[in-house]
C-alpha cells in the first residue's frame, strides 16, 4: 500500500524590497543599503564591449555626407557646363560668341602669368581645391563623439554639448560648487567650477572623482581627459 502524502507547497511568499531602505527595521539608519550621493549616476558599471574591439578605443568617427559643399560645387559645375555647352553649340550654329569669352580669352592671351590678377585668381582656385581636398580626406562631424560598440550592426555617438551638460548636471552635485562651466573637447574636457564654501583643494577632489566617474559613464570609445579648475568667485563691486 501506498502512504498518502500532504500536498506540497508549490508557492512561495517572494521577498519584498522596500522603497524606503534608508532605516532598518528598529528605526536607525541602515548602512550600506542606500545610493551614495556623489556615485548616483556614474557609478554603474560601463556597457560591455563587443568581442574583438577590445576596450572599444579603435571606433573611428562618424563621416559627415557634406550636402551643402557637394549641392554648391554641383550646381556651380552645372552652371559653367551649361554656359559653355550653350555657347559652342551657338558658334556651331553660326552665331558669334559670347562676349564675356572673348573677353576672357583674350584676357588669358594678353596678360603675363606675374599679373597680380592671374595670381590671385591661380590662388583663389587653388584655396578652393585644396578645401575640396581637405573635405574628401577628412570625417567631419566634429560635433559628435563615437561611443564604444556593444552590437555589431549599431553604432552610436554623443554630441558634445550633451556630453558637457551631463558632466555639469554632476559637477552641480558636489557640496561647495557654485557654478560649473564645461568645454567638450575630441581629446579634453576643461571643467571650470566656482566655489563658495569649503576649501578648494576638498572641492577639485571631489570633482576629480565624480567626473572622472562621470567620463567612464558616458561610454565613450575615446574618454577624454579631465582638466579641472575651481576658484573663489569674484567680488562684486
Amino acid at each position: 500500500m501506498s502512504e498518502s502524502r500532504e500536498p506540497e507547497n508549490t508557492t512561495r511568499r517572494l521577498p519584498v524590497l522596500d522603497k524606503d531602505t534608508g532605516s532598518g527595521d528598529d528605526g536607525a539608519p541602515a548602512r550600506g543599503h542606500g545610493p551614495d550621493r556623489s556615485s548616483s549616476a556614474a557609478a554603474h558599471d560601463p556597457p560591455p564591449v563587443l568581442d574583438g574591439t577590445g576596450d572599444g578605443g579603435d571606433q573611428r568617427r562618424f563621416w559627415s555626407a557634406r550636402r551643402v559643399p557637394a549641392a554648391i560645387v554641383a550646381l556651380l559645375l552645372l552652371g559653367l557646363a551649361g554656359l559653355f555647352l550653350y555657347d559652342i553649340a551657338a558658334v556651331r550654329a553660326g552665331r558669334p560668341a559670347m562676349s564675356w569669352r572673348r573677353d576672357l580669352a583674350r584676357q588669358l592671351a594678353e596678360r603675363p602669368l606675374d599679373d597680380t590678377w592671374v595670381l590671385t585668381g591661380a590662388g583663389i582656385a587653388a584655396a578652393l581645391g585644396l578645401w575640396l581636398i581637405v573635405l574628401a580626406l577628412t570625417p567631419g562631424l566634429r560635433a559628435v563623439l563615437p561611443m564604444r560598440r556593444v552590437h555589431p550592426d549599431v553604432r552610436a555617438g554623443l554630441r558634445r554639448d550633451a556630453a558637457a551638460l551631463a558632466l555639469r548636471d554632476r559637477a552641480m552635485e558636489v557640496s561647495g560648487v557654485q557654478s560649473v562651466r564645461v568645454r567638450m573637447r575630441r581629446r579634453r574636457a576643461d571643467v571650470r567650477a566656482v566655489s563658495h564654501f569649503r576649501p578648494l583643494d576638498d572641492v577639485r577632489a571631489d570633482l576629480d572623482g565624480v567626473l572622472t566617474d562621470a567620463i567612464r559613464g558616458l561610454g565613450l570609445s575615446r574618454p577624454p581627459a579631465l582638466a579641472v579648475q575651481v576658484r573663489r568667485p569674484g567680488r562684486k563691486g
